[in-house]
């Protein structure tokens, strides 16, 4: 789907056509303005019966032509009284200049251009045969106008001019196959025009033919003129496909008219030059659909190069207006978009037919025809209205013509000078014939008698009579006289009056003069006021942007700050609990060993005593009974501080503390490297589970864990270490382990002991209970590691070791 301006069905009339596009054209060209006007379209939809028209039905071309002297007929300057220079200029010459141009034109033996009486050509004499009669309204009737027409072409990128009167074939130049022209004596080759800027910077043809024309028909006959001389050919599209882009333009000289209405006002500076260019674009043709070869196949290749480059260019304009570039528009790459750069860049409007051809086979080039006008239309180009102002009274060219023939109507009346005079030379006249008449004044005798006085008699009857009217006169003079002074007097008291009234109204202008000042001032004051606080506000706006901007990046801050704050106040009060449960457990930990170690000192204390006690009160001649050497020789058994370890022994009743963590499951972790002791005591945890690694699984059911290390002493012997912790769950969901506690068993050999006091030579066994102890001391260090009244030797022994 395209949008465009206007649409037109495939029954549209030329009339309607016209009407809608060309008519507005026409009118800014009678009004000082320039206008483009171009149709485009793939070859064989239109384009040239669009502008050209069919017998019976004119075109766009001939009704601009029948529109345009319609509306200047009565007003066209005489032939060569515009002169066209070879700047793109007009100059305007007198009437003496210009009648003898003409009289020179007319003396030449070139046949003169067809006057409308003339018997027109019967092949396009039904194409302008308009009976419209459409006109422009409002024509400036103090100007007047000339019509210059040219007809030129743009074949493979050169410019032809088709009225030129230089001979050549056009249809079929003869060029041989290495597409050079034949040298042949009756062919000249066409020569290429130039293209110039003129000081208004507008693109002109240099050396192009423009015929004055004045009426629709001659101007038609110059254009048909050059219509034979355009290239044509027979392609499979088209059998009279046009193979170059041309032409048609329409210059229209205007110039007002002098203050008495008569003459052009000899002023070049007050000349309008304004142009229509009507042009007929060749068809874009793809090769492969027209089977062109040779010398068409150039002129296809050039032609689409030429309207890809219009293309380029409408494209750029459009970029640049849109995004606000500054790209360079690529006019000079085809001489299409270089002749008309100026209308691009705005001076004029431009108006554009879309010729489609509903063929299935034209579809997909349809589209990018369409395609392309679409976005022409988003080009926006200016609109420069400068016209010069003359300063004279309008409506003085029909006031000039009322006038004279006023004039002439008099002087067939009366036959004499007009208004005043005429009117006095009949009262003259009048008085004239009431005279007496002359008697006849010729003496034929000597003695005539009668002649003289009858001649007398009338001469003083004349007098009387001329006496009569002098003094008649004299009163009318002074009568006259009187009412002179009663008006000049009149005059003056007018004139007083009116000098008051002026000088009053003087007063209130210059008071409203000065009233005016002031309110400029005060309204220049007001605007600068105005701008003062436009822009303080825009301060205070961008201010304001700026306090809300960082009011909500401080918020946003803020509340960051706060669930930061908060995520911490969380977090200490976890970690919190957590210290304070740790310090709990560990607090009660300490106090529990710490009561542990001295219910042990004092149960120490207690067997010291005792067994001193029993020593004290024991008799002297009683000796203690030696334990036997396979009892000394026995290992003894360490005593640990956990509560957790139970000892196996049954001869031994040894006091031993309640665990704390009776009711609690262990982890028992026991690694396979470990060697099993042979001690009698032996730790024991109950409810425990015993593994050989330690795993999440298991620490996940237990609150306890024990580690099962050994490692060998400075003396060679086993050491076996009982580490133990808390087991606890961490915030990932896992397990963790604090160890709190240490417990050490070790075993020792007795057979490194030695006494104190023994002789040399060791008893034997059987005289064992000879042997004696020779000082207390010996035997209180003996005796403190022993029960009081048990039967066991000093061998074993409990060594507490505190946390």
């Amino acid at each position: 789907q395209y949008s465009f301006k206007e649409v037109f069905g495939t029954h549209v009339i030329q009339k309607e056509l016209f009407d809608v596009v060309a008519k507005p054209l026409v009118e800014d060209l009678i009004r000082g303005k320039n206008g483009l006007l171009f149709t485009y379209g793939v070859t064989g939809s239109g384009k040239t019966h669009t502008m050209t028209g069919s017998p019976g039905d004119g075109g766009l071309l001939p009704r601009c032509l029948d529109m345009i002297f319609n509306s200047i007929g009565p007003f066209q300057a005489k032939r060569f009284v515009f002169k066209l220079d070879d700047k793109n200029g007009v100059d305007v010459q007198c009437e003496v200049d210009a009648l003898l141009e003409r009289q020179k034109r007319d003396a030449m033996p070139v046949p003169k251009t067809p006057s409308g009486k003339r018997q027109m050509d019967p092949e396009f004499a039904d194409m302008i045969n308009v009976q419209d009669h459409c006109r422009v309204e409002e024509v400036d009737e103090d100007n007047v106008y000339s019509v210059f027409v040219s007809y030129i072409e743009i074949y493979n990128n050169y410019i032809y001019d088709l009225l030129e009167e230089a001979p050549f074939e056009p249809i079929k130049p003869k060029w041989n196959s290495c597409n050079t022209p034949v040298r042949n004596a009756d062919f000249i080759p066409p020569q290429s025009k130039i293209l110039r800027e003129d000081q208004n910077h507008n693109m002109y043809v240099t050396g192009c033919t423009e015929v004055e024309v004045k009426s629709t028909e001659e101007a038609f006959e110059v254009f048909w003129r050059g219509q034979k001389k355009r290239r044509i050919a027979n392609t499979q599209l088209n059998r009279e496909s046009s193979r170059s882009h041309s032409v048609f333009i329409i210059k229209l000289a205007q110039a007002p008219l002098d203050a008495d209405g008569d003459n052009v006002l000899q002023e070049k500076e007050q000349i309008i030059l304004s142009q229509l260019s009507l042009v007929d674009l060749a068809g874009s043709e793809r090769t492969n659909r027209t089977k062109a070869e040779g010398n068409r196949l150039r002129e296809a290749g050039n032609i689409n190069q030429s309207l890809m480059t219009l293309r380029t260019c409408i494209e750029v304009l459009r970029e640049n207006q849109m995004y606000g570039t500054n790209k360079m528009v690529p006019y000079r790459d085809s001489k299409l978009t270089h002749l008309f750069k100026n209308y691009f860049d705005g001076e004029g409007k431009v108006r554009m037919i879309v010729c489609v051809n509903p063929k299935a086979e034209d579809y997909e080039e349809s589209l990018q025809v369409m395609r392309f006008a679409e976005v022409t239309q988003e080009v926006e180009v200016g609109r420069p209205v400068d016209r010069p102002l003359c300063g004279l009274t309008p409506g003085r060219r029909f006031r000039n013509q009322a006038f004279r023939e006023e004039l002439s109507r008099k002087l067939e009346m009366r036959g004499g000078p007009i208004n005043g005079e005429t009117e006095e030379q009949s009262v003259a006249e009048m008085f004239l014939q009431n005279f007496p008449p002359l008697p006849s004044c010729e003496l034929l005798d000597v003695n005539d008698d009668q002649t003289l006085p009858k001649l007398i008699e009338v001469l003083e009857k004349r007098q009387q009579l001329r006496q009569m009217l002098s003094e008649e006169f004299a009163k009318n003079v002074l009568a006259f006289k009187s009412m002179l002074q009663e008006f000049d007097s009149s005059v003056v008291s007018k004139e007083n009056y009116i000098q008051g009234k002026l000088s009053e109204k003087e007063k209130t202008i210059a008071g409203q003069k000065t009233e005016l000042e002031r309110l400029e001032k005060k309204i220049k004051t007001l605007e600068y006021k105005i701008d003062i606080l436009e822009k303080t506000a825009t301060i205070y706006e961008e201010d304001k942007r700026n306090l809300q901007q960082e009011l909500e990046s401080k918020s946003q801050k803020l509340q960051r700050q706060a669930s930061d704050k908060r995520r911490l106040e969380a977090r200490l009060q976890g970690m919190v609990a957590e210290t304070t449960m740790k310090w709990e457990k560990e607090c009660e930990r300490r106090v529990a060993a710490k009561q542990l170690e001295m219910q042990n000192k004092l149960w120490v204390k207690d067997e010291k005593l005792k067994q001193l006690k029993a020593i004290v009160t024991e008799p002297k001649n009683e000796k203690p009974e030696r334990p036997s050497r396979e009892r000394d020789r026995e290992k003894p058994v360490q005593r640990s501080v956990s509560p957790s370890p139970v000892p196996n022994a049954p001869p031994v009743r040894l006091r031993h503390r309640r665990s704390r963590s009776a009711g609690e499951r262990w982890v028992d972790h026991k690694p396979p490297s470990n060697l099993p002791t042979e001690t009698v005591m032996q730790p024991h945890v109950p409810h425990a589970i015993t593994v050989a690694a330690a795993s999440e699984k298991a620490l996940a059911k237990c609150d306890k864990y024990m580690l099962t290390h050994q490692e060998l002493a400075s003396d060679g012997e086993i050491e076996t270490k009982l580490i133990k912790g808390d087991v606890f769950k961490t915030r990932g969901g896992g397990q963790a382990v604090q160890f709190t506690d240490i417990e050490t068993l070790k075993q020792e050999s007795p057979t490194g002991r030695k006494r104190r006091s023994s002789p040399s030579n060791p008893d034997p066994p059987g005289d064992a209970a000879d042997s004696e102890w020779t000082d207390v001391e010996t035997r209180c260090s003996v005796a403190v590691e022993m029960r009081a009244g048990s039967a066991l030797g000093p061998g074993y022994q409990h060594h507490a070791q505190p946390k």
